[in-house]
């Protein structure tokens, strides 16, 4: 057993909690206390009801995740809230979130390791967000349909493709969960090419008017990096087991 209190100030400051400011509603760090101690990792996009009795299911007494339990205003704890919160607390489960820190997390973030997993070089930073830069540009693939094989192949079952663009890729953005906000941005700073979770319907239009590829691959796929990183360096860091709890988000 190891005490609640020393992982989550490990997690504090290996993930920069009070440096990195998050969108109004998204609360960073313990959301959840449970009796004190840890005996096992556990790693998951979503802190939703079922995640959660999986969690507690397989032994996990701390979660690490990316989508926490908080997000909008006070809300009634009533009906199925209510079910959960009592769920967690009955099952003696710790829950931790960590939302844009883990987007932009130079070393264990969403958009790095994406960026790793496919093979390419980062070679700056964009999308700023009070003071911190949330998404990565990247090079090291040239041909688009080079970097479609590897993406088919990190994310089998979401990647879309709105192929737009040029043939021979120059720059790649690449920008974890929603990036909707963030295609304005891409030609001022030299991207051709983005791979992001998610997009709206009106963003095809203005693929076709800017000549971009875009590539949506899934919010949910796109964000399971960063708490598998975390929860493992957490796990190896204190001597404790510690597993992933996968949904089958289609989105």
């Amino acid at each position: 057993m190891v005490d609640l209190k020393k992982i989550v100030a490990y997690c504090d400051e290996r993930v920069r909690r009070n440096e990195v400011k998050d969108f109004s509603g998204s609360f960073n760090g313990l959301q959840f206390e449970n009796n004190g101690k840890v005996s096992k990792i556990g790693a998951a996009v979503d802190a939703g009801y079922g995640p959660c009795q999986e969690a507690i299911a397989k032994g996990i007494d701390f979660l690490i995740t990316h989508h926490g339990l908080f997000w909008r205003d006070n809300k009634p704890i009533t009906g199925p809230l209510y079910q959960k919160y009592k769920t967690i607390m009955e099952g003696n489960l710790a829950v931790y979130g960590s939302h844009l820190p883990l987007d932009c997390h130079r070393e264990i973030g969403n958009n790095v390791t994406i960026a790793e997993k496919l093979g390419l070089n980062i070679v700056d930073w964009f999308l700023e967000y009070e003071g911190n830069m949330i998404g990565v540009i990247a090079e090291g693939v040239t041909s688009r349909k080079a970097l479609v094989a590897k993406l088919e192949i990190l994310f089998p079952d979401t990647v879309k493709k709105i192929e737009c663009g040029s043939d021979n890729i120059k720059r790649i953005g690449i920008c974890s969960g929603s990036g909707d906000l963030s295609v304005d941005q891409l030609l001022k700073h030299g991207v051709d090419t983005f791979i992001t979770g998610e997009l709206r319907q009106h963003q095809f239009t203005v693929a076709q008017e800017l000549g971009l590829n875009l590539y949506p691959c899934g919010h949910y796929h796109t964000e399971v990096f960063g708490v598998c990183r975390l929860a493992e360096e957490v796990a190896n860091k204190f001597g404790l087991p510690w597993e992933f709890i996968a949904t089958d988000c289609p989105l």
